[in-house]
């Protein structure tokens, strides 16, 4: 039996590339005026926790609900999470950027260390952080993930919210 094609997942090339691309450090200067929501990624257990910041995390479908979530591969969440198959999707209010230059490595505080800032973490159905106090906090599983160039675009199943 096949599968339904909304359970398909395709990619396809739609045309060559005809014009040279803008150079890496123009592209992430002008990247750094796009509006976006900040959020934490974050992934594991104590003991064995970390956690990123991200603007490339957006909604892909919301039946059934999904999350795409894009992670360089470089980064230190990027083998806990596919070990995990699992992570949190933290967006921060405004009034949190401090955390956000924690977790973007600003401050020099790695991995498990990161989770003691903030106003609190907690787990629900995957294990992974949560933190309390963000305007939005979900859940998600891995589904898939496809590799491009530097980064890694990864589908999630949002599990649960949380409360509050």
């Amino acid at each position: 039996m096949n599968a339904p094609s909304s359970q398909l997942s395709t990619s396809t090339r739609i045309a060559a590339p005809l014009h040279e691309s803008v150079d890496p450090a123009s592209y992430r200067a002008a990247m750094r005026h796009h509006a976006g929501a900040v959020t934490i990624l974050s992934a594991g257990g104590p003991g064995d926790r970390t956690g990123m910041t991200a603007t490339s995390v957006c909604s892909l479908s919301d039946t059934p609900p999904r999350l795409i979530a894009c992670v360089n591969r470089s980064a230190s969440a990027h083998g806990l999470i596919r070990r995990t198959a699992a992570f949190g999707v933290n967006m921060l209010h405004a009034d949190q950027a401090e955390l956000a230059n924690v977790f973007a490595g600003r401050r020099g505080i790695e991995r498990d260390d990161r989770f003691s800032e903030g106003d609190g973490w907690l787990s629900l159905a995957t294990g992974a952080p949560i933190l309390k106090g963000a305007l939005i906090g979900l859940d998600c599983e891995l589904i898939d993930e496809h590799a491009y160039d530097t980064r890694a675009a990864r589908r999630l199943r949002p599990c649960a919210p949380a409360p509050g």
